[in-house]
């Protein structure tokens, strides 16, 4: 290719592309991220994931070279996915003009009708878990549990916590996690989200696998819920789960975690994360340990490390850290 051809781009700019057999490059090839049918854009405004690469091509040029010209000429091959007879062409990204259209995309996405839109969406969620969760507060299934539902509100989330069940103090005071273990989870929380207990409650929806105070046992602590119990409950959290669609879910507890995986040993699960299906939707899955003194588990090694880890990749969730770093924590919102 001539000189010409180049454009305006100078040779210590050039040196600054990455090379097109670069582990990045073949990466997103091998990611499915580069399509077949970009090898016949040979027009230099194509849209496609030709232009995107060379886009960040050109990013990485400008943010190094700020004085330089806006606009770049990148030589962009397409032989590492195709036929070797496929030559290098060039392909011209004006910054300036790919800065317009953002900002363009910016004003539609914040434009009165996708606010609109927007609002009205979150208000019919709003108003179907409102009535999921008027039901669920009506419901008496099972005869042997000894209490009403507990509910933590119709909080509209996209993060889920699932606890295993009650206990003895949650129907009294009405809100899940209300004593000594709650005290704790709500710590983990606040040492490494930085959300205390009241932003956790305002801004994250409160499920269960049974959702009323199954009583003691003969030996007085807390009886595990029965199968049938477990499985008259289970719709319940399926409706969540198809209402609120949420990115992560946190089963706390290893009655709660294994309503989603397998759960044999704490420390095959507890620090990993997952992917799963429920109710037809996908989501992210990191399992916590019960925070309940009964078991020392999280507090000895390997569980004090695994523990550790799970809250890291929790506080790294981006569901997480939007919440964390939203600057609307505030007392009066939850009141």
């Amino acid at each position: 290719m001539s000189r010409s051809n180049l454009g305006i781009v100078r040779a210590s700019a050039l040196k600054l592309v990455p090379p097109l057999d670069s582990r990045n490059f073949l990466n997103n090839a091998r990611l499915g991220q580069i399509h077949c049918r970009h090898w016949r854009d040979h027009h230099a405004a194509g849209i496609g994931d030709v232009e995107r690469i060379c886009v960040e091509m050109a990013g990485a040029i400008a943010r190094r070279h700020s004085d330089r010209a806006r606009t770049f000429c990148v030589l962009f091959s397409h032989r590492h996915l195709h036929h070797p007879e496929h030559s290098l062409e060039p392909a011209v990204v004006d910054l300036q003009a790919l800065g317009r259209l953002a900002s363009l995309k910016t004003m539609a996405k914040n434009s009165p009708k996708a606010q609109y839109s927007s609002i009205m969406a979150k208000s019919s969620r709003q108003k179907a878990l409102d009535r999921h969760v008027a039901q669920l507060l009506r419901c008496r299934r099972c005869p042997r549990m000894k209490s009403t539902p507990v509910s933590g509100g119709a909080i509209v989330s996209d993060i889920m916590i699932v606890g295993q069940a009650p206990g003895p103090r949650e129907p009294v005071l009405k809100r899940p996690f209300a004593h000594t273990a709650g005290k704790t989870l709500f710590r983990w929380f606040e040492e490494f989200c930085g959300m205390n207990e009241a932003a956790v409650r305002s801004k994250i929806y409160f499920a269960a696998v049974c959702r009323c105070f199954p009583g003691k046992n003969s030996g007085g602590t807390d009886r595990v819920p029965a199968p049938d119990e477990i499985r008259n409950c289970s719709s319940w959290m399926d409706d969540e789960i198809e209402i609120l669609q949420p990115r992560l879910v946190i089963p706390v507890g290893r009655l709660a975690i294994m309503q989603f995986i397998d759960c044999v040993k704490l420390e095959k699960v507890i620090g990993r994360r997952f992917r799963v299906e429920r109710a037809g939707h996908r989501f992210d899955l990191i399992p916590l340990p019960h925070p309940s003194g009964a078991s020392p588990w999280h507090k000895i090694a390997p569980g004090k490390e695994l523990l550790g880890r799970a809250l890291k990749l929790i506080a790294r969730h981006s569901a997480v850290a939007m919440k964390a770093a939203s600057k609307s924590w505030t007392i009066a919102e939850i009141g």
